[in-house]
């Protein structure tokens, strides 16, 4: 090797190790993710450590702050409303990741097809996502509404039903509402995925007479684990967070039959004005979605990472 192309490998090393050799310097600088981190500890972990502080405070939004320990945390605890408003989260969450899931996987597949007519209907498929949270409930309180609604316009009697002033139907129908919002962009999600599928598994699978079903089974569904394990952390740690369309639609009613705990907390902290107590909520929120998150991305390997391209 010549006297330059020595220097030249030197100088390509990089840093030294501690043996006094020059090795690779892998992956970006972390100074890149310098700007990023700098936002999120001013916009989140701040205001974060502010709520948790805040959790063990006495405060009504304008007088002193004064401490009460563990006070907040065992009258929220104890309060039927919060427990109540848990259990509805846990309900409203589950029920929407049980629709949302199977119906954003076929339509996420589907749209990932190379036909022309599949993104003409792709466009309308994703129209919800145009509409702000609080447009889509007025509509649909509108829709709904048993005296001037479309089930009286139409002369549909079992549209006539007071779905939202019913306790039994109130919070099943915002669940279809939420499913119908946020359907599309689970969907644009799985039609990413879909198309990164190396074409050749498809192809070995139709010599080997395997039809349509079969191959949406033993590839398509399997190829989409990391992706439905990380749509199924942002479906979930969403519906932990469900407040605007909530409120416009029902305001926790009737009854407190849809006050789920984003409501409860808004409505402890800006209406009852007691803040300490509705930071307890947001704790417990906070707690959930990470919980949530963890098991999920334990469960699933998706931690890990691993390739799953073609002969993995």
């Amino acid at each position: 090797m010549t006297e330059k192309a020595k220097k030249t490998g030197g100088r390509r090393r990089g840093l030294h190790d501690g043996g006094g050799r020059e090795s690779l310097h892998k992956g970006p600088s972390l100074w890149y993710a310098a700007p990023a981190m700098v936002l999120f500890g001013v916009f989140a972990l701040i205001p974060l450590i502010g709520v948790v502080v805040l959790s063990f405070m006495n405060w009504d939004g304008l007088g002193a702050v004064t401490w009460n320990g563990l006070g907040n945390w065992k009258e929220m605890l104890g309060d039927p409303l919060t427990l109540n408003g848990l259990k509805l989260t846990l309900i409203l969450t589950i029920a929407c990741w049980a629709v949302q899931t199977p119906v954003s996987i076929l339509l996420g597949v589907f749209m990932a097809g190379k036909q022309k007519y599949r993104a003409f209907l792709a466009v309308f498929f994703f129209l919800p996502l145009l509409f702000s949270s609080t447009a889509v409930a007025i509509a649909f309180k509108n829709i709904l509404d048993p005296q001037f609604g479309i089930g009286k316009a139409f002369g549909w009697k079992w549209l006539e039903q007071n779905f939202l002033g019913d306790p039994k139907t109130a919070l099943w129908t915002l669940i279809l509402v939420v499913s119908w919002c946020f359907v599309p962009l689970h969907s644009l999600l799985y039609q990413g995925a879909v198309r990164q599928i190396p074409a050749s598994l498809y192809e070995a699978a139709r010599i080997d007479g395997a039809g349509t079903v079969r191959q949406f089974f033993s590839i398509t569904l399997p190829q989409l684990k990391y992706t439905f394990a990380t749509d199924s952390t942002l479906m979930i740690v969403g519906s932990l967070t469900y407040f605007d369309l909530v409120y416009v639609m029902t305001a926790g009613g009737p009854g407190n039959a849809t006050r789920l705990m984003p409501l409860d907390m808004y409505i402890k902290g800006f209406k009852s004005y007691d803040m300490g107590g509705a930071s307890v909520i947001g704790v417990l929120i906070l707690a959930m979605g990470i919980v949530i998150s963890l098991l999920l991305n334990r469960l699933s390997g998706a931690d890990k990472m691993e390739s799953q391209m073609e002969g993995v």
